[in-house]
């Protein structure tokens, strides 16, 4: 039988900054919603109304010396010595941001130069064929580093990359806006190599993606702070909630089965669901919508990992992050064994929406 290449993900690593930031720690603050007129209801009763909806209850800031690509360093760390691997033996080394770096106390991006170039310096990989670039595509940032990822080993023209999400959240959130609540920072890594094996051995199966920036453009996008009297001139990550949750549950699930067709796979065989941890209620309601395409009702269960509860929505880095915690066994409920057939599915900005099938 001939050899196929497949691409593999072989070390993972992630960086959970240690800062962490309760529910409660909201109770005091005062909110304002999209008018500028301040919400009535007591701060508490918003909190709690967001846990309901959200399933947050804490999440983590990172430390104010500490910038995106100091996070995605330790990551990547991480997962070079996960996959034992020479990091000068890396191709390519590709990040996923949306920001940059955001120093602390200010709202100006630093991606210059790029997060990818800093990141390569500072591991202190020397060889110039390495190549480092960011990429920016919403919160889907690793799924797509990994889809590329994939398209440069499956031409011979990579054999091994380090794929990174890192975000910094907490400093470009309004925190007159209720949705500010949803935000953290942290960072997750990947290395992904190509690797001959069978149709059955490790590695990517099926991808599917998709943009829709007609109406659904400015859905997620940067606006003034809610606050009457704010500066103006300063900007912060803005969504208009209702309309992304809508937006999401439409398509989401429709790019979910499109990636499982192609890989010709059913919903039944996947053993786990790793999705954008930016809202447990959508999260649930991906899987109830994806099985109501194959006309199933009965969900099973532990099929969903989920760190959204304690760790918040950081961008690009909550399934990277998600997965190494699973891959590590830091969740008992959410075993993997080779030969399991996993889905990565990710929504944001753009909006974009992004999926891969792999068999573990």
């Amino acid at each position: 039988m001939m050899a196929l290449l497949r691409t593999v993900i072989t070390g993972t690593g992630s960086y959970i900054p240690p800062h962490i930031k309760t529910n409660k720690d909201f109770a005091e603050q005062v909110f304002y919603a999209e008018d500028h007129e301040k919400i009535a209801a007591p701060s508490t009763e918003i909190v709690e109304k967001f846990k309901d909806i959200t399933g947050i209850e804490e999440r983590r800031y990172v430390g104010n010396e500490f910038t995106a690509s100091d996070m995605g360093v330790i990551a990547a760390k991480h997962a070079i010595e996960n996959a034992g691997i020479d990091p000068e033996s890396i191709d390519q080394i590709i990040v996923a941001h949306n920001f940059g770096n955001v120093l602390k106390n200010t709202i100006q991006s630093d991606a210059v130069p790029s997060l990818a170039s800093r990141i390569k310096s500072e591991l202190g990989i020397r060889n110039p064929n390495c190549i480092a670039y960011d990429i920016l595509f919403g919160c889907p940032g690793w799924i797509l580093g990994v889809t590329q990822a994939n398209a440069f080993i499956q031409s011979g023209l990579a054999k091994k990359v380090l794929v990174i999400g890192t975000e910094t959240l907490s400093r470009v959130i309004d925190q007159y806006d209720r949705d500010s609540m949803i935000f953290s920072d942290g960072a997750g890594a990947t290395i992904v190599e190509g690797i001959e094996g069978d149709k059955k051995s490790s590695g990517i199966i099926a991808q599917s993606m998709q943009s829709h920036c007609v109406d659904e453009v400015n859905y997620i996008n940067m606006g003034k702070s809610y606050m009457p009297d704010a500066d103006s001139s300063i900007r912060y990550i803005k969504m208009k909630g209702r309309k992304v949750y809508e937006y999401a549950i439409k398509n989401v699930p429709i790019a979910m089965k499109a990636c499982l067709d192609e890989a010709g796979v059913h919903v039944s065989d996947v053993k786990k669901f790793f999705l954008h941890q930016a809202n447990e209620k959508m999260d649930e309601g991906f899987i109830k919508a994806l099985f109501k395409l194959y006309g199933i009702k009965e969900i099973p269960a532990n099929i969903m990992p989920m760190s959204i509860h304690l760790l918040g929505n950081s961008s690009v880095a909550t399934i990277p992050t998600l997965y190494d915690l699973v891959h590590r066994g830091e969740y008992d409920e959410h075993q993997l064994e080779p030969g399991d057939i996993i889905l990565f599915a990710s929504v944001g900005a753009g909006m974009n929406i992004n999926a891969i099938c792999y068999r573990v």
